[in-house]
């Protein structure tokens, strides 16, 4: 474990300079000119994709988001340095990392419209749905990582999670299981500041990646407003366990610019001047200036991109208005794994209910006892 201060791996600075970092940039020494413009696009995409979707949100067309504004720059990096192959475990705030790992635009809000239970087929990208339940998908990476690690698969998984996650104890079990057996997980935390309400000083007197010390797994932070350090920080992890090395835990320091969801107002909690600060590390405007000072930007590549995200906006916005909403008896579809007859007796009544049998309104306002 270090015996000296560990400080935030970076390799782009605020004003686009790059940062002396031997170890770090060998990393990431490969991507050439057009993989910079590409994450570049990957960051404006998906900011646009978070915007467009908190705007419907706020028109009424989803019941509910999580906003991801400002960090960006921790999702693409980390989501791009994941092989196919690998499987990513999320909360509920990884958009950019749907879209990374493939998921199609117009299906990110299905389950946020509330018309569907999820909102892709994880096996398409090996990505699971968005998970309401703090940290518990902590523990689903470990057992899967530990269940390919038995299979022979030479394989990683990736956990999600934020801050305020790490206060549950399914992070600390995840973390003590996956140390104890080895498994091939990379625990990744954004650190926005934030859990909710509560800043991230009141959740931890030492730095949260420190905690991984206690359970003998190597911990780094990085900025997670740096995409190139994330994405060096995060290959790094993936080949540790892909190689058979075992667990790695990543805090990438960045700010929640927005709201928690569209539920919260921030404004009740936290300072204008504390999100100021922060937007002026903006994790857009510092590729930016990299691709500005590198030569890699000109008039036409910013019109490309703007065009791009912009018609990802209006896929978006348009299959979330013509999203139909779910047959009613669907209800009962995959409630059990095979016929039950207390859902094949509920779903006969509700069907007589629905079309206007008085005796089954009786049924169906008394319940059916179990």
């Amino acid at each position: 474990m270090p015996d000296r201060p560990a400080y935030p791996v970076q390799l782009i600075q605020p004003d686009g300079r790059r940062v002396f970092d031997r170890e770090h940039a060998a990393l990431v020494a490969d991507v050439g000119p057009e993989q910079l413009r590409a994450l570049y696009e990957d960051l404006v995409v998906t900011r646009r994709i978070d915007i467009e979707a908190t705007a419907l949100q706020r028109q009424g067309q989803l019941g509910l988001w999580a906003p991801m504004l400002g960090q960006e720059a921790a999702q693409v990096g980390s989501a791009r340095a994941l092989h196919s192959d690998d499987y990513v475990f999320c909360s509920y705030r990884e958009h950019a990392v749907a879209y990374c790992r493939g998921v199609h635009p117009t299906e990110l809000t299905r389950l946020w419209r509330g018309v569907a239970h999820s909102c892709w087929d994880p096996s398409t990208v090996n990505m699971t749905n968005p998970n309401i339940i703090v940290g518990s998908q902590g523990l689903h990476a470990t057992g899967y990582a530990y269940a390919a690690h038995l299979d022979g698969a030479e394989i990683a998984t990736i956990a999600y999670f934020g801050d305020g996650a790490t206060s549950q104890g399914d992070i600390a079990e995840a973390l003590g299981f996956a140390a104890s057996w080895s498994a091939p997980v990379v625990f990744f935390c954004q650190n926005n500041h934030w859990a909710i309400s509560s800043p991230v000083r009141i959740q931890s007197a030492t730095p949260i990646a420190r905690r991984a010390y206690g359970y003998g797994i190597p911990g780094l932070q990085v900025d997670g407003n740096d995409v190139l350090a994330v994405l060096a920080v995060t290959r790094q992890a993936i080949a540790r366990a892909r190689s058979g090395g075992g667990p790695s835990f990543i805090e990438a320091i960045t700010y929640r610019i927005g709201p928690h969801t569209t539920a919260d107002d921030p404004t009740r909690y936290r300072s204008a001047a504390e999100t100021e600060e922060w937007k002026r590390r903006d994790p857009i405007d510092r590729m930016r200036k990299l691709l500005e000072r590198e030569a890699l930007w000109d008039e036409a590549f910013e019109r490309r991109v703007g065009a791009h995200a912009d018609e990802v906006a209006h896929q978006v916005r348009s299959a979330t208005i013509d999203m139909p909403d779910p047959a009613p008896m669907a209800l009962f579809d995959h409630v059990y794994a095979t016929p039950h007859p207390l859902i094949t007796q509920e779903r006969s009544e509700y069907a007589r209910y629905l079309a206007g049998d008085p005796g089954a309104a009786a049924v169906h306002q008394e319940g059916v006892p179990s």
